[in-house]
């Protein structure tokens, strides 16, 4: 479990940027600046953020749970990151 808000800014640390249309949305631009097709939502709860949920999250983003944990706790950054993902971006 992580809490909604450590997630949220661990997103935005890596290039994540929140939807101009919906606050609980975010979209992953690249070191380039140039906005990707991966994007993800977190929950509208304001909570912890379960176990599935992260998981889900992962999915969206392109990786393993243990990656997306790594890529929101700051092992993992963003030239790894994009180069795990780097047919989705």
């Amino acid at each position: 479990m992580r809490k909604q808000s450590d997630v949220e800014a661990g997103l935005v640390r890596k290039g994540f940027r929140q939807s101009d249309t919906h606050h609980r949305f975010f979209i992953y631009h690249t070191e380039a600046g140039l906005k990707s097709k991966i994007r993800t939502k977190t929950s509208h709860g304001g909570q912890d953020l379960d176990n599935w949920l992260l998981g889900q999250m992962a999915k969206q983003c392109g990786v393993s749970r243990k990656d997306f944990l790594d890529l929101v706790d700051c092992p993992l950054d963003r030239k790894s990151y994009e180069a795990k993902v780097a047919g989705n971006l």
